[in-house]
């Protein structure tokens, strides 16, 4: 979810620069012969600030203002597709740390007259901002007592076997990631579940970029192992995140959306996500293991593995951590009952949940937020006067996401109050009248590949607005387009700058871009093809389809 694709925390690295812009004079002039290396010096130095990429953005914004016409009556249109040009361009570069270039919207869209500054000040903070805020709350909990590890080791070492199954193991790592990433945000759980992966690694044997074994069978087997067993933490992480709305901020941004453009609609909430997400992850999760066992294991990978690795290692890891503290069973228990009250908030139209007592005034980002409180007020049990969570512990939240997720919401009003929205839909027109069984994939690539080359996050901001006025012009439900829109951004696959998680994959040496392109490519089909099946049949009953919008 929802990061700069060249930095996984989201983060730019101009902070760190520290190439001097001005070099410091000479006396008496420069030599003829330094000129040329002074002025090396000075274009080195403008690049390590990113002066390009900064003014870029800007300058693309007047390019359009001075050249687009969209015709009499849509300069706020051609206003906000220049504003879009400008934070865009920094998103995509890092000109300006993220959280910077997501707040750029506060001052453009009032200085370019798309709205006020009132207006675009409210997108920023909502009932979606308080659920990922409050989730940010609940993982960082969750690392601090290092319950992600027990779980993923206790899990593992269920799975690993003796002798080693290398199915198995390779179904344990990725299944515990999964489950993991379906409750947190999937960049966090690469974080969290890569070091257990490559814990298991390290007893494999490894020279240099590869794995050595005296060039012998073994070693071939033991290398597609550990290229498996890194693939299977990046896919499962971000195959997590698409089963529920606090798993990606792709889905919260897809809410956030629903809501604004088509507040008549049946609202999307968790469980009701859920409903469709959970079993659209799990096909593409079933693929992902079938894959890596095709792909990547033999009938001697279990003979060579067997050499290096047992359940052993696993307990040892899992002893060292020792019994379950209190600290921990009452973060499971925060954990645990925020999941329930999700679940249960609402059911369904016969059943009231029990946000039907609140006359339904209560969201899902009220009930995170409260229980996240508590993790401030419940004692650790450690030392006196220390409660579970102290706000120092909080430090490391993950604001540029929220920032990120800010400045969707804003550019959505943007996109619909400017007008350019009803522009930019004439083009997709010729979906009118077409069966879902086009409009669907067609939805869900076309997002697909832009998400290949920026982020999650930013290719959902750009296209659901799009969907959102294009479903009212071809007169289709506007889920057809902005599900298959908000799926189709989930599937960045195939390039390490894809998402922060290959990112965080390719930076541990095992894979390659072939391995990305060979394992992703085969995920991305079946996640095509599960939506354009899964979408008529649940949609209906999910996100009551069988209305026009």
């Amino acid at each position: 979810m929802g990061v700069d694709k060249n930095d996984s925390y989201g983060e730019s690295s101009s902070d760190d620069v520290e190439a001097p812009l001005l070099l410091p004079s000479v006396r008496g002039g420069t030599a003829k012969g330094d000129r040329p290396a002074a002025a090396a010096a000075r274009v080195r130095a403008l690049l390590a600030h990113k002066y390009p990429a900064i003014v870029a953005g800007p300058t693309a914004c007047a390019a359009v203002c001075a050249l687009v016409d969209l015709g009499e009556g849509h300069v706020e249109a051609r206003n906000m597709l220049g504003v879009l040009a400008w934070v865009f361009i920094w998103w995509v570069t890092g000109a300006v740390p993220l959280a910077v270039a997501s707040m750029a919207p506060l001052f453009l869209f009032p200085v370019f007259g798309i709205s006020s500054a009132d207006v675009v000040a409210k997108a920023y903070m909502d009932d979606i901002i308080s659920l990922v805020l409050g989730s940010f709350i609940l993982a960082l909990a969750i690392e601090h007592y290092n319950i992600h590890r027990r779980l993923a080791l206790n899990i593992t070492s269920l799975f690993c076997g003796d002798p080693v199954r290398p199915s198995l193991l390779l179904l344990g790592i990725t299944g515990t990631t999964m489950f993991v990433s379906m409750w947190i945000h999937n960049t966090a759980c690469t974080v969290m579940m890569m070091p257990v992966a490559t814990g298991i690694l390290q007893r494999l044997p490894r020279v240099g970029g590869g794995i050595d074994d005296d060039g012998g069978v073994g070693g071939q087997e033991v290398r597609r192992f550990s290229k498996a067993l890194v693939l299977g933490v990046v896919y499962a992480s971000a195959i997590g995140g698409m089963a529920t709305l606090t798993g990606t901020g792709v889905n919260i941004i897809l809410v956030g959306m629903w809501s604004s453009y088509f507040p008549e609609q049946k609202p999307i909430t968790f469980s009701s996500w859920m409903s469709f997400g959970l079993p659209m992850a799990l096909i593409v999760f079933l693929a992902l293991w079938v894959t890596l066992c095709l792909m990547y294991c033999s009938k001697n990978t279990g003979k060579a593995l067997s050499a290096y690795l047992d359940r052993s290692h696993l307990r040892r890891e899992l002893s060292l951590l020792g019994p379950m503290a209190f600290a921990e069973k009452m973060v499971l228990a925060v954990f645990g009952g925020l999941i329930v009250l999700w679940m249960t908030r609402n059911l369904t139209d016969d059943i009231p949940g029990w946000g039907a007592l609140f006359h339904n005034k209560v969201g899902d980002g009220t009930v995170t937020i409260m229980m996240a409180t508590l993790l401030f007020i419940i004692p650790s049990g450690k030392r006196e006067g220390e409660k579970l969570m102290d706000w120092n512990k909080c430090k490391k939240i993950q604001w540029s996401i929220i920032l990120l997720l800010g400045a969707g919401f804003a550019i959505a009003d943007g996109f619909k109050t400017s007008g350019l929205t009803d522009i930019l839909s004439e083009g997709l027109r010729f979906l009118k009248g077409a069966s879902t069984l086009v409009i669907v994939p067609v939805a869900c690539v076309f997002s697909g590949i832009i998400t290949e080359v920026t982020s999650d996050d930013s290719t959902t901001t750009l296209v659901l607005p799009l969907f959102a006025e294009l479903a009212k012009s071809i007169e289709v439900h506007p889920a057809l387009l902005m599900v298959s829109g908000a799926i189709g951004a989930q599937l960045s696959y195939l390039l390490p700058t894809g998402s922060p998680s290959n990112v965080v994959g390719f930076s541990t040496g095992y894979i390659t871009i072939k391995d990305l392109v060979t394992t992703g490519l085969p995920l991305k089909i079946v996640a095509l093809a599960s939506l354009t099946v899964l979408l008529p049949t649940l949609g209906p009953a999910i996100f009551g389809m069988d209305s026009k919008s």
